[in-house]
């Protein structure tokens, strides 16, 4: 009997329809500006993964990875939403379970997640990059890291993450010659500027490529948050600065309601004792009046609202792994419907401060 075989796209290359926006609301005081009060610590409940519904007759066999929630403060408690048939698995940056379902009989799976979650905003305080290292300096102390965060990753014969085209190298070289220093903070925001002042966040049309190489969204200079992560990963790794991409959702309301929209960012490897063991967080689909609130909201900070679930590290099955949903094969007999879902429930904003910014050198929460 013949087989056929489901390959699954992961909801998380999915354009969000929705963006992370920033606050354009805020006061200036002697050399400050005062953000409107927004939430720095949430809780809620989150359950993703795939409804998968078998009918008909003949064999099937379900694979699936799902990848573990991660914050970066707070805590978390995972829960399996089907039980059997499973097992833990690691992989670098990740941890995620393997369901690998044979039968041939009718059945609703819901394979995923539940997690409950207290989460709160992670931010580097000082703005001027005191205590980051100067790029050379990554390549000499951190070799393992410079190696896998500053290299091409390639999806099927087409290149993502670009750091050899002549436009995207010649961008960047420039912008850090116009900084003035090889500090690896300031050169990385200098290129999160250039990227806020030359593109534009656009989702894509229907009948589109989901996701974009960098070389596109360059050209083009508009994309959606896959797209304009990727564009500041190859910036950004076109002059040895470290960078990876980080995927997960969201959580944001929409019509009274709280939904968890399948997203994309950005790490940063600065190096010294800034940040998470030197990574820093870069939000590249923001949108904001002016360059100050971008900085001020999305450089070196992940806000309350973001929830990981994959971390890249650095290699094209990484790249590939971070957009595979499930692998299903089955006979021609049988017939499969798939659906994901994403579930935010029991939300709850704990604590919202105001964002406080002094001279573009300090910043914190009051």
């Amino acid at each position: 009997m013949n087989k056929k075989t489901l390959l699954i796209l992961s909801l998380l290359i999915f354009s969000a329809l929705l963006f992370s926006g920033c606050i354009d609301f805020f006061t200036t005081q002697a050399n400050k500006r005062i953000y409107t009060s927004h939430p720095t610590k949430i809780s809620y409940t989150i359950k993703y993964g795939y409804h998968i519904n078998t009918s008909g007759t003949g064999d099937y066999e379900i694979t699936y990875d799902c990848y573990l929630p991660q914050i970066l403060k707070g805590t978390i408690s995972t829960y399996l939403l089907y039980e059997q048939d499973n097992e833990n698995k690691i992989a670098p940056n990740n941890n995620f379970i393997r369901w690998n379902i044979k039968n041939n009989t009718i059945n609703s799976y819901q394979l995923g997640i539940m997690a409950n979650v207290e989460a709160e905003t992670f931010m580097i305080s000082d703005l001027t990059g005191n205590n980051s290292l100067d790029i050379p300096m990554i390549k000499n102390r951190y070799p393992t890291i410079f190696s896998q965060y500053t290299k091409n990753q390639i999806i099927n014969n087409q290149t993502f993450i670009d750091t050899n085209n002549s436009n995207i190298k010649t961008t960047a070289q420039n912008i850090l010659n116009e900084s003035g220093t090889k500090n690896a903070f300031i050169v990385a925001k200098n290129l999160f500027i250039w990227l806020k002042e030359n593109t534009e966040y656009k989702t894509h049309s229907s009948n589109e490529a989901k996701v974009q190489p960098a070389t596109v969204t360059y050209q083009k200079k508009t994309g959606d948050c896959d797209d304009l992560s990727i564009l500041y990963i190859s910036i950004c790794r076109s002059i040895d600065i470290p960078a990876r991409l980080v995927r997960g959702y969201l959580i944001e309301e929409k019509e009274n309601d709280i939904i968890a929209i399948p997203h994309a960012w950005v790490e940063v490897f600065v190096g010294g004792d800034i940040g998470y063991n030197g990574w820093i967080s870069v939000e590249c689909a923001c949108t904001a009046s002016n360059c100050d609130a971008q900085i001020d909201q999305n450089f070196a900070i992940e806000s309350v609202d973001h929830l990981r679930v994959f971390v890249d590290y650095g290699s094209n099955e990484s790249l590939n792994a971070s957009i595979s949903g499930p692998r299903i094969k089955y006979d021609e007999t049988q017939k499969i419907d798939i659906e994901s879902f994403a579930i935010v429930t029991n939300y709850k904003i704990l604590e919202s401060k105001e964002l406080v910014v002094e001279d573009n050198t300090k910043r914190y929460y009051q």
